[in-house]
C-alpha cells in the first residue's frame, strides 16, 4: 500500500510543549510534553481521565489548548488547520460518520475529496468491507464499523494518521488485520500516533510509548527502554533449603539480586536472558542443587503501567 508517507529528517511530526486545557475547575492537560517522531508509530496510553483523548484532539485542530505551544507537520492545528487536515488522517472511537450513508458510499465520498486516494475497492477488501458495502453504517456491526473508520482515516494516503482504539471489539482475525496495516503504514513513511488499553498492542506495534496520567507524559521511550530495570525480569526456582546467597549471588551477572523469599524458594530479579539462566544452572550444577520447578518472567509494559499509573479502577 503506497501512501503519501513523511521525511524522517523534517523534524518531529508532533512537538508539544507545555500544553494546558481546562474545562471549567478540571484541569484536562497540565503542562504535558509531547515529541511524535516521524515515520514511526506511537502509542499514547494512560488511564480513562489521563489526558489521551484531549491531547489527541488538540493536535488533530478539534479544540484549543489554553496554553503551550503545539506544532503538528510544523503547522499550528488551529490557526493552519486548512493546511494541516489534508496531510493528516483521523480514527476516531465513535462518530464522525452519518449514520444512513452506506459503507462504500461513505469510503468513495472521503476517497474524492483526496488527490491521490487509495483504491476503494482494494482497501475495501484488505480490512473485509467488500461484502457489506451496501450496508447503512448504523447498521453495522460494531467491528465493521471500526473498520470502514479505519479505512476512511488512511484512504487518502495521510502523512500522519491519529488513531483512537483502533482494535477496540476487534476479533482476532481482525484485530492482526489492522495490526499489518499499521506496519504497511510505517513502512511507507506514514507516521501513526495510537492510543490504546491493549498493553500487548502497544508492545507490539509501537516505536515508542508515551504513558500520559493526571494530564501530563509521565515516562516515555521505547517498549524495551520502559521495561528494563534491575528488578525487570524474575527467575524462580525451587531447591533444597538455605542454599548459599552469598555465593550464588557472587556467580550472577551485575545488576541482578537473590533472594530465599520462603524456606527451599528461591528468586532471581535482573535482566532475565539466556545467561541468566545458563550462570543459575551452572552454578546449581557446581554446587550439587538439583533445580526443580525453573519459571522465568519478563517485566512488561503492562507491569510498568501498573506501577506507573496504580492498580486502583478510575470512573
Amino acid at each position: 500500500m503506497q501512501t503519501a508517507g513523511g521525511t524522517p529528517g523534517a523534524g518531529p511530526a508532533v512537538e508539544a510543549v507545555g500544553l494546558v486545557k481546562r474545562y471549567g475547575a478540571r484541569t484536562a492537560l497540565n503542562g504535558l510534553d509531547l515529541t511524535v517522531p516521524r515515520a514511526a508509530v506511537t502509542a499514547v496510553l494512560g488511564p480513562n481521565g489521563a489526558g489521551k483523548t484531549t491531547t489527541v484532539e488538540a493536535c488533530e485542530g478539534y479544540l484549543a489548548p489554553d496554553a503551550g505551544s503545539l506544532r503538528v507537520l510544523g503547522l499550528d492545528p488551529v490557526t493552519q488547520g486548512a493546511a494541516l487536515r489534508p496531510r493528516i488522517g483521523v480514527m476516531l472511537q465513535s462518530g464522525g460518520i452519518y449514520p444512513g450513508a452506506r459503507a462504500a458510499e461513505m469510503l468513495r465520498h472521503v476517497a474524492r475529496l483526496h488527490a491521490h486516494p487509495l483504491d476503494v475497492d482494494a482497501l475495501a477488501e484488505r480490512l473485509g468491507l467488500a461484502s457489506c458495502g451496501r450496508t447503512p453504517y448504523r447498521r453495522l456491526s460494531g467491528g465493521q464499523q471500526q473498520r470502514l473508520a479505519l479505512a476512511l482515516a488512511v484512504v487518502g494516503r495521510p502523512e500522519l494518521v491519529f488513531l483512537d482504539e483502533p482494535t477496540a471489539g476487534l476479533d482476532p482475525q481482525a484485530r492482526h488485520a489492522t495490526w499489518d496495516l499499521v506496519r504497511e503504514l510505517r513502512a511507507d513513511g506514514v507516521t501513526v500516533v495510537l492510543t490504546t488499553h491493549h498493553m500487548d498492542e502497544a508492545e507490539e506495534l509501537a516505536d515508542r510509548v508515551a504513558i500520559v496520567d493526571a494530564g501530563r507524559v509521565i515516562a516515555g521511550g521505547t517498549p524495551a527502554e520502559l521495561c528494563r530495570g534491575p528488578a525487570s525480569d524474575v527467575l524462580r526456582f525451587s531447591g533444597r533449603p538455605g542454599l548459599d546467597l552469598v555465593s550464588l549471588r557472587a556467580a550472577l551477572p551485575q545488576g541482578s539480586e537473590a533472594s530465599e523469599p520462603t524456606p527451599g524458594s528461591y528468586r532471581i530479579t535482573g535482566d532475565v536472558g539466556p545467561r541468566l539462566l545458563a550462570t543459575v544452572t551452572a552454578w546449581c550444577a557446581q554446587h550439587g542443587v538439583l533445580a526443580d520447578r525453573i519459571t522465568t518472567r519478563r517485566h512488561t509494559l503492562e507491569d510498568v503501567f501498573l506501577e506507573l499509573t496504580g492498580k486502583e479502577l478510575r470512573p
